[in-house]
């Protein structure tokens, strides 16, 4: 039960480290009115997605290189990450993408998943197409929250692992008075090791601050905890990072974490680019 229960306990016990991070890094601001953001509502700014579905008749490209320092072998260069969202109605979206990458070493910071290899193995290159949908669940109503769910697939189509990989992501959260937001998301995917196929937990808590209507801050906790391997492991990350919409259509993003155990990597830095059409 423990093994089952202790992705949910780590997100609640960060929770409030989060806020008070937040907090000291001069993120939070509660104006008198709610700042009225101009948002693209991206899923990669932050690893824990947006609760909303773009707008029917548009489609958003979402890029990004994100680099991984590695605390054993080689570090991990991961691009475009390509995600193609296409919008078919208010409540529903297509989703398809594409990403390389080399070194993954296991370490996911991101919403592309990656092979898992023992800690100081082989250098692992991949090449990944991905296909799914988007579905939103229900509208904020009170205390009942914005909700979506997120259903892909990875199919390699170069790299040693050749399983197709399903992954499930269900997204959660509140918009207050403020202007400022909490969304949390549980993601499971079934993916491949060199070994074995395993379980692969994501949860994660992002506190998302406006700091004008072009200019977002955010401070977000995220882990990745596997099941099913000889020698599980927990990969949890403490991230802030920041977003600016140019124009109407164009947004610009920069995220960075550290890795808070042994088994996480020291340091990422991902940073991105969104158009929509």
């Amino acid at each position: 039960m423990n093994r089952w229960l202790s992705p949910l306990c780590a997100v609640a016990r960060t929770a409030c480290a989060l806020v008070c991070v937040a907090l000291c890094l001069g993120m939070v601001s509660f104006p008198a009115q709610a700042i009225e953001s101009i948002e693209l509502h991206t899923d990669r700014d932050a690893f824990t997605p947006s609760t909303f579905c773009i707008d029917p008749g548009t489609a958003l490209w979402e890029m990004s290189h994100v680099y991984i320092d590695n605390r054993e072998g080689l570090p991990t260069n991961s691009y475009p990450e390509l995600l193609c969202r296409i919008g078919r109605s208010e409540w529903f979206e297509w989703r398809l993408g594409v990403n390389y990458s080399v070194g993954s070493q296991g370490n996911v910071v991101t919403s592309v998943e990656a092979g898992e290899l023992p800690v100081g193995g082989n250098t692992l290159y991949e090449s990944n197409f991905l296909y799914g949908f988007k579905l939103k669940t229900s509208q904020q109503d009170g205390i009942l929250p914005e909700s979506c769910f997120i259903m892909e697939a990875t199919t390699p189509m170069y790299g040693e692992e050749f399983g197709t990989e399903p992954v499930a992501t269900t997204v959660f959260g509140w918009e207050f008075p403020a202007g400022w937001r909490c969304d949390a998301a549980m993601r499971y995917a079934y993916a491949e090791s060199d070994t074995a196929w395993f379980s692969r937990w994501g949860p994660s808590v992002v506190l998302r601050l406006p700091v004008t209507e072009r200019w977002e801050v955010h401070a977000e906790y995220f882990g990745t905890f596997t099941q099913g391997l000889i020698d599980d492991v927990n990969r949890p990350f403490l991230s802030p990072g920041t977003h600016i919409i140019l124009g109407e259509n164009v947004e610009l993003g920069l995220r960075v974490g550290w890795g808070l155990t042994a088994d996480a990597a020291n340091f990422f830095s991902d940073a991105g680019l969104a158009i929509r059409y």
